[in-house]
C-alpha cells in the first residue's frame, strides 16, 4: 500500500465534508452580492477531486489484498472501539460509482435548479450524502457503519425536505425519516446483541467467526432478522417502502442520488452481513420472501401509476428486491453486479424523467405525448437507460440477471420465474412510459416542451454512453464470463421476458383502437396495484394509529399527572404565601415566640420514643412484683 493515492483514500470524505461546510457560508447575505452559483460550482469541484482520487488509486489496487488502516477512537472498560478502514478494489470501486454518480447530479442540478436560490442548502447536503456513503464504504464495522446509516438517515430527512415550503414535501420528509428509523430500531438490536456472540464488529473477523462459528440457532436467527431490518428500510422493501414513493416529491437532482446509489447503502450492509446471516436458514428464507414480494409488487405498482417520478421509484423497490434474493441466495458478487448496473440506468431513468418535468406543465405520463420531434436526448435516455435496466444483451442488466438466475436454476427454479417476471414487468412499465410521454399525437400539455439546454444534457450523454461501453470496462476487469460459459437456455428465457414485455406495452400503448389510459376489467385489481396494495391505509390502521394513541396516552399523562402535580404544588405555595403574609405582624419578638414554639415542637415529637424508653426503666417491675411486695 505505498501508493500515496492509497495512503490518502480517507481523505476523499473530507472532501465533500469541506465542501459541505463551504456551501453553507452561503447565507442570504452573501447570496444577495453572489447570487447562489458559486456555492455549487464548489461542490462540483470538490466531488470532481473525490472521482479522480478515487480513480487514479482504483488501479493501485486491482489484483491486490485488501489493506486496513486501523484509526483509534475509544478504548475503555474493556471496550476498544477501533475504526477500520478497508482499502481493496471493491471498496475503492464503490467510491468511484458513489462520487461519479453525484458529480452527475450536480452538473444536472446547474440548470434543474438554476432559478432556485437555495443552492447553498441543496448542495451541501448533496456533499453531506457523498461523505456519508464514501465513508459506509471506507468503514469495515458493522458499529460505525450502523451511525453512518444514522446520519444518512437525517441527511435524507434534509434532503427531500429542502422545499419546505410544500406541504407534499413536508409529508415525504417526514415519512422517509420515520420509516428508516423503524428499520434502524431493529438494526440497533441486531448489532448490539451480535458483540456478545461473536466478539466483534469488524467486518473481515465476523466472516471469520461465522465460518466456525457454534450459537443457538433460536438465537442467531432473531439477531439476524433484526440485522436485515436496517437495510429492508434502506431499500424501500415490502412493508418498509412507501417512503421512496413519497421522497420524490423533493428535487429531481436528489432523486438520481437517492434512487441509484442512497438505496444501495442498505444493500451494502446486506452484502457485508452475508456470512453472518448464513448461519440461519430461517434468515436467509426470510430475506428470499422479502426480496420476491417486493421484486413483484414493485415492479406490478409501478406500470399501474401515472406520476412520472413515481413510475420510476417503484421500480427502484423491484430491483433491491432482486438484491436481496441473490444475497438470500448467498451470492453476493451477483448482487452487487446488480447494484452497479441498476444504480447506472435508475439515474439515467430518473434524468431522462426530470427532463421532461423540468419544462412540462404537468407529470401526469397520460396527459403528454409526441415529445419524442422535439426531445431527442430526452427519450434516447429512456431508451438506454431500458436497455440498461433489463435483461438486454450485452449490457449490465442482462449479465447480472443472468448471474442471478444461473446460481439459483439448480437450486431454487422458482425464484428464476420471479426473476424473468420482474424483468418482462420493468421492460412492460418502461416502455409504457416512454410510449406515452414521447409517442403519439401531441396533447395540449406538451405542445410547449422544448429540449433541455447543455448543463442537463451533458449528464445525461455522459451517462449513456458509460451505460453502453459497461460491458467493454467489465471485460477488461474479467467480470464478464466468456460466452461458452453462459447457460443459455437462461440467457435465452431472459432475452425472451425482455422482448415480450417491450412489445406487449408497445402494442398496447401505440395502438390507437385501445382506449387510454387502460382500464382492467378487473376494477379491484387495477385499484389494488394503483393505490400501492393499500399500504397508506395499512400504515394509518397500525403505525400511525398507535403512534398516535401512545402519543394520546403521554400527552395525557403529562398534562394531568406532571403538569398538574407541579401546577397543585405551585397553586398550594401561593396560596400558604398569600395566607401568611396576612400573619406577618412586623415585631420581632413575635417572630422570635413562633421560632421558639416551633423548635419546641419539634423537639417533644423527636423526643417521644425517647420518653417512652425512660418512663420503662423507671418502672422496671412487673404487675406481679407489685402485688407480692403489697403481700408482705
Amino acid at each position: 500500500m505505498a501508493h500515496p493515492l492509497l495512503q490518502s483514500i480517507w481523505l476523499i470524505p473530507c472532501y465533500a465534508l469541506l465542501g459541505a461546510i463551504l456551501s453553507a457560508l452561503w447565507f442570504p447575505g452573501i447570496t444577495r452580492r453572489t447570487g447562489p452559483r458559486p456555492s455549487g460550482y464548489l461542490n462540483g469541484l470538490m466531488s470532481f477531486a473525490s472521482f479522480l482520487h478515487a480513480a487514479f488509486a482504483l488501479p493501485a489496487t486491482w489484483n491486490q489484498p485488501p489493506q486496513e488502516i486501523l484509526i483509534p477512537w475509544l478504548d475503555v472498560a474493556g471496550l476498544n472501539l477501533t475504526i477500520p478502514i478497508e482499502i481493496s478494489t471493491l471498496s475503492v470501486g464503490a467510491i468511484v460509482l458513489v462520487t461519479g454518480i453525484n458529480l452527475l447530479a450536480q452538473t444536472y442540478a446547474f440548470g434543474y435548479m438554476e432559478m432556485d436560490w437555495g443552492w447553498a442548502r441543496f448542495f451541501s447536503l448533496l456533499a453531506f450524502f457523498e461523505a456519508g456513503m464514501t465513508a459506509l464504504v471506507l468503514c469495515n464495522s458493522l458499529f460505525f457503519s450502523y451511525f453512518i446509516l444514522e446520519i444518512l438517515t437525517l441527511a435524507t430527512y434534509l434532503l427531500v425536505g429542502v422545499w419546505f415550503n410544500q406541504s407534499l414535501v413536508v409529508t415525504g420528509a417526514r415519512d422517509a425519516f420515520l420509516t428508516k428509523r423503524l428499520g434502524d430500531l431493529f438494526l440497533l438490536m441486531g448489532v448490539v446483541a451480535l458483540l456478545p456472540l461473536a466478539g466483534t464488529w469488524d467486518f473481515n473477523e465476523l466472516a471469520e467467526w461465522a465460518k466456525t462459528a457454534q450459537v443457538d440457532p433460536k438465537v442467531i436467527t432473531l439477531v439476524g432478522l433484526a440485522l436485515i431490518a436496517g437495510p429492508m428500510g434502506k431499500c424501500a422493501q415490502f412493508p418498509l417502502h412507501l417512503w421512496l414513493d413519497e421522497a420524490m416529491e423533493g428535487p429531481v437532482p436528489a432523486s438520481i442520488l437517492r434512487n441509484s446509489v442512497v438505496v444501495a447503502t442498505g444493500a451494502w450492509v446486506l452484502f457485508k452481513l452475508e456470512p453472518v446471516l448464513a448461519l440461519s436458514p430461517t434468515v436467509l428464507g426470510v430475506t428470499i420472501f422479502i426480496g420476491a414480494v417486493s421484486a413483484i409488487g414493485g415492479s406490478l405498482i409501478a406500470i399501474a401509476q401515472i406520476d412520472i417520478k413515481r413510475t420510476q421509484s417503484y421500480l427502484v423497490t423491484a430491483y433491491m428486491g432482486l438484491v436481496f434474493i441473490a444475497v438470500g441466495t448467498q451470492q453476493p458478487d451477483a448482487a452487487l453486479l446488480l447494484v452497479l448496473s441498476h444504480a447506472l440506468a435508475s439515474a439515467l431513468l430518473i434524468m431522462g424523467s426530470g427532463a421532461v418535468v423540468w419544462n412540462s406543465i404537468t407529470q401526469d405520463v397520460t396527459q403528454l405525448g409526441g415529445l419524442w420531434s422535439r426531445r431527442p436526448v430526452s427519450g434516447l435516455s429512456f431508451l438506454i437507460g431500458l436497455a440498461g435496466l433489463v435483461a438486454f444483451p450485452p449490457l449490465g442488466g442482462f449479465w447480472a440477471l443472468l448471474k442471478i438466475t444461473t446460481g439459483i436454476w439448480e437450486t431454487q427454479p422458482w425464484l428464476v420465474g420471479v426473476v424473468l417476471l420482474v424483468n418482462a414487468f420493468a421492460a412492460f412499465g418502461v416502455t409504457r412510459v416512454f410510449c406515452l410521454v414521447f409517442k403519439g399525437e401531441s396533447k395540449q400539455m406538451a405542445q410547449r416542451s422544448p429540449e433541455i439546454h447543455y448543463w442537463m444534457a451533458l449528464p445525461m450523454i455522459v451517462l449513456m454512453g458509460f451505460i453502453l461501453h459497461l460491458p467493454l470496462i467489465m471485460q477488461a476487469l474479467n467480470l464478464l464470463p466468456s460466452w461458452a460459459e453462459v447457460n443459455t437456455d437462461l440467457a435465452l428465457l431472459l432475452i425472451w421476458s425482455t422482448v415480450t414485455g417491450i412489445a406487449a406495452s408497445a402494442i398496447v400503448y401505440l395502438n390507437k383502437n385501445i382506449a387510454k389510459p387502460v382500464v382492467l376489467p378487473w376494477k379491484g385489481v387495477q385499484d389494488l396495484l394503483a393505490y400501492d396494495f393499500y399500504t397508506p391505509n395499512l400504515y394509518r390502521s397500525t403505525v400511525v394509529f398507535l403512534v398516535a394513541l401512545v402519543s394520546q396516552i403521554t400527552s395525557w399523562f403529562d398534562k394531568y399527572l406532571v403538569d398538574g402535580g407541579l401546577n397543585l404544588f405551585g397553586v398550594l405555595t401561593l396560596i400558604s404565601g398569600r395566607n401568611l403574609r396576612y400573619s406577618n405582624s412586623g415585631q420581632s419578638q413575635f417572630y422570635m415566640l413562633t421560632i421558639l414554639f416551633g423548635i419546641a415542637l419539634i423537639s417533644v415529637l423527636l423526643s417521644l420514643p425517647f420518653l417512652s424508653q425512660v418512663s420503662i426503666s423507671l418502672f422496671p417491675q412487673s404487675a406481679t412484683d407489685i402485688v407480692m411486695n403489697v403481700q408482705r
